[in-house]
């Protein structure tokens, strides 16, 4: 056995018994124990963890505790570059893209509304998102911490709010989604791209009062729904321009 001691800095104190939070604290480590198996059995999952300095060294998951060491381990950072420093993460995805666990079923349909690529089921097995998530490069969205410490996950995000319009706001926030935002470009129910459709060819698909005041619709080639800018849109719209800080 080996004692190191630990410091966990902003959100991740969340995971950790309240007597560790926000403050060192030491502990007793197996002498085989890396910094990811440490972090973890700690309580907190490594995909939310962004930076891990050991004696002020950047370090990855991988590294050997030692009797003395001193591991300080951070979030996601919104207030500084660590580009430069060694991140755990081996590579960056590209295209926020993600699988979300049987519970965010709401916040799911708001990330289409945004324009991003969210597999979604309420029949999805924890393996099965573990599956899906390495082999397409997804990011997964859970409140199961056991599921983010899986090992072959290696992007996602721990959801703290609860109710899927706050949740929506959090992961907006934390992963820095506004930028790549792309709304009403998805299916809300099938996570299938919308193709504009021509007014004439929707008189078959809607009501005759809606033809009559709306010129814009589209449609999913999957599940054949249309749509257009009603009063359902509207809302929608004003929570888009709220996350998005649209002027």
């Amino acid at each position: 056995m080996v004692t190191a001691t630990f410091r966990f800095y902003e959100e991740l104190n969340d995971f950790l018994a309240p007597e560790r939070r926000g403050r060192e604290f030491g502990c007793a480590c197996a002498r085989a124990a890396t910094t990811k198996h440490m972090i973890e059995a700690l309580g907190v999952p490594h995909t939310e963890v962004e930076l891990v300095l050991v004696n002020g060294e950047s370090v990855g998951f991988g590294l050997l505790l030692r009797e003395g060491d001193r591991v300080a381990v951070y979030p996601k950072f919104e207030a500084f570059d660590v580009t430069p420093l060694l991140c755990v993460r081996t590579h960056a995805l590209r295209e926020p893209r993600f699988v979300a666990d049987a519970h965010l079923g709401g916040l799911a349909r708001l990330l289409r509304m945004l324009g991003f690529d969210t597999l979604y089921d309420n029949h999805f097995r924890d393996d099965e998102i573990a599956r899906i998530a390495a082999a397409q490069q997804r990011i997964v969205l859970t409140r199961d911490r056991d599921l983010l410490k899986r090992r072959g996950i290696t992007h996602g995000c721990y959801v703290h709010a609860l109710g899927a319009g706050p949740q929506l706001r959090e992961v907006v926030d934390r992963l820095d989604l506004a930028r790549a935002a792309r709304p009403f470009t998805l299916c809300l129910h099938c996570n299938a791209p919308l193709h504009t459709l021509a007014k004439e060819r929707v008189a078959a698909s809607v009501p005759p009062q809606v033809r009559e005041r709306y010129e814009r619709f589209s449609t999913c080639d999957v599940c054949r729904r249309v749509f257009w800018e009603g009063s359902h849109w509207q809302r929608m719209r004003t929570l888009v321009d709220g996350l998005l800080e649209v002027p």
